[in-house]
């Protein structure tokens, strides 16, 4: 395990008001003096964001950083993403960001990984569960090893690392964002693996608002056609993949990151929601779903209709 680091300076002071530059262009407000209002609702927090030094992940620290909250990066494998990010919101904020890499999987690491985590700032108030594997396993392929990658780190590592966040979640009333995907409640095709360890993960969300109230709030994002991984599919496939949104177009890590913002912010009676941001993409999902619970034909009659 990657010991925890920061940037080496005194006492935090805040920095001035600012803008910052996010992906896709998405521009948001840099956290200014204590008291300036919207862009200081996180003052004070402390957050713990897995798989934080790339994509989604980084969205959601900058986002939750920009708030005023101070944030633990972690990462596996990504030592120099996480500390290039390190370095940019403690330029912005000094001694607001820290990192600490380890294997998920490790689940007899993780109260450490929480520990740390609630050394550095104090305590802890958000536990973002963001971390994720994401490859096909099709039917009659699945190996034991990919069943033990996909469900630990997208299943076991986020109930493993609530378990030990608990205590310290609890005695600042905070909370737990676990980022699901859609395909958690429609299946992926050539993804059964994945699918399955999402869908659990949903359920985790539910059960653990249930265990852990009323002192910690339990909610989870599902994001739809956001961000596509680094090995892509192909153009025709992701043009027809985002069609099939009620918004025509793809969302970003930012879309993301401002559920989680919300949920951390502007959410105080919300637990064991699931927020899907998709575009409208589930829409469809639940149409067909009911359409066939009751034994209707499809509808092709209206020019919109399509098959989901």
């Amino acid at each position: 395990m990657a010991p925890l680091l920061g940037d080496s300076g005194g006492s935090i002071e805040r920095a001035a008001d600012g803008v910052i530059i996010g992906s896709h262009g998405t521009r948001y407000t840099r956290p200014g003096p204590r008291g300036t209002g919207s862009a200081r609702r996180a003052h004070g927090k402390a957050a713990l964001i897995t798989g934080a030094a790339r994509r989604v992940g980084a969205s959601i620290a900058r986002m939750l950083h920009a708030a005023g909250a101070d944030v633990v990066l972690h990462y596996r494998s990504s030592a120099d993403d996480a500390d290039a990010l390190m370095h940019e919101l403690n330029d912005s904020r000094p001694g607001s960001a820290a990192r600490r890499g380890m294997r998920l999987l490790e689940v007899a690491q993780l109260p450490a990984l929480v520990a740390a985590a609630t050394g550095v700032f104090g305590g802890l108030d958000i536990l973002v569960n963001n971390a994720s594997t994401f490859y096909p396993t099709p039917l009659g392929d699945i190996g034991e090893i990919d069943w033990d990658d996909l469900v630990g780190t997208n299943l076991k590592a986020p109930l493993f690392l609530a378990q030990a966040a608990a205590p310290a979640l609890h005695e600042r009333r905070g909370l737990i964002i676990n980022v699901a995907d859609i395909h958690g409640i429609k299946p992926l095709r050539r993804y059964p693996v994945y699918s399955l360890a999402k869908a659990g993960l949903i359920m985790l969300t539910k059960s653990l608002a249930r265990e852990l109230g009323p002192h910690v709030r339990v909610n989870a994002v599902a994001p739809g056609p956001v961000m596509w991984p680094d090995d892509a599919p192909d153009k025709a496939l992701q043009e027809k993949i985002t069609s099939r949104t009620a918004l025509k177009r793809p969302g970003s890590a930012e879309d993301v990151a401002r559920a989680c913002l919300f949920f951390a912010t502007g959410a105080p009676y919300v637990t064991g929601q699931i927020l899907a941001v998709d575009g409208g993409r589930s829409i469809g999902c639940d149409l067909r779903r009911q359409r066939l619970e009751r034994g209707d034909p499809p509808d092709r009659s209206a020019p919109t209709a399509r098959r989901w």
